[in-house]
């Protein structure tokens, strides 16, 4: 932003430069534009410091919520267990799955 302020002194230099008269109507005009283009260069200052600070903000607040979420909705964790407790007797009872499998297995016995 402090391009815009080194512009608006420029043209506040040229402003006083030129000896504009500030009784005349057009110098009354270029000077209050003048001094119109400085109040919006501390306004976009002031707007862009406010941006960066609440982004600063918006990321502490997002990490913080990742932190919360991962405590509380741990799906990896949760999933793993639940995936064991219930296939684990399943495959053992009913050999499904099993990588051993051969098709002798299911001949009878004579």
């Amino acid at each position: 932003m402090e391009h815009l302020y080194q512009k608006v002194s420029y043209l506040k230099g040229l402003a006083e430069g030129l000896e504009i008269d500030k009784n005349s109507k057009e110098g009354k005009l270029l000077l209050h534009i003048v001094e119109a283009l400085e109040d919006f260069a501390y306004a976009i200052n002031e707007i862009n410091e406010n941006y960066e600070d609440l982004e600063r903000y918006v990321d502490y607040i997002d990490e913080d919520l990742t932190d919360v979420e991962n405590e509380l909705y741990d799906y990896d964790d949760y999933y793993e267990d639940e995936d064991d407790e219930d296939y684990d007797d399943y495959d053992d009872e009913y050999g499904i799955y099993d990588e051993d499998f051969e098709e002798d297995d299911f001949e009878e016995e004579e």
